[in-house]
């Protein structure tokens, strides 16, 4: 099975005070570190979906071995993001999709090879941490079409996959579920 990544790296970060895709940590931008853990754990094509500062990021991120698309609507919220996403996949033979939030650098190439092992186009899938769905998620192609005509505002698929029956992927013992929304949200320790 083929599968794709998809990062999700539009928002401006109001909370944040930045744009989190121009967030440095750990000695790398965050939507690189992103990028890199998605193609580490075997998601090809990879894609970036850049929308505030997309200019700012393309000059500072390295973007290496990624396509990179902008979405012109990125302040209506995620949803939207994830519609640009899942259309640059469309031309693609890719048989399911990992998506990733550019906020959540505890979540490695590990989790992401678990989570899309399950990958088929019938599939829904999702890392579990705290028993509870995390990130990230798994959308088989025969779901692109719903995920896509459900994401609205900043829930993304969240609607949809709450409608439907999610495999959850246990994933505490090689990442953590975390979003950084502010500053002091990002770990000290290098987590």
């Amino acid at each position: 099975m083929r599968v794709a990544g998809v990062v999700l790296a539009a928002g401006a970060g109001r909370r944040f005070g930045m744009p989190k895709a121009l967030v440095e940590h750990r000695g790398s931008l965050l939507v690189d570190r992103a990028a890199r853990v998605l193609a580490e754990g075997g998601c090809s094509p990879v894609v970036v979906v850049l929308g505030a500062a997309a200019d700012e990021v393309r000059e500072q991120a390295e973007l290496a071995g990624v396509s990179v698309v902008v979405n012109p609507d990125w302040d209506s919220g995620m949803g939207s993001s994830l519609r640009v996403g899942i259309d640059a996949l469309t031309s693609t033979d890719a048989d399911a999709a990992v998506v990733l939030p550019v906020d959540m650098p505890g979540i490695g190439a590990e989790a992401v090879r678990r989570v899309a092992e399950l990958a088929v186009p019938s599939a829904l899938a999702a890392a579990a941490h705290d028993g509870r769905r995390s990130h990230p998620v798994l959308l088989g192609r025969e779901h692109w079409a719903g995920a896509r005509a459900s994401a609205t505002g900043d829930a993304g698929a969240r609607g949809y996959l709450r409608d439907r029956e999610v495999v959850l992927v246990p994933c505490d013992d090689v990442s953590a579920g975390f979003d950084v929304d502010r500053p002091e949200d990002l770990p000290a320790d290098g987590t």
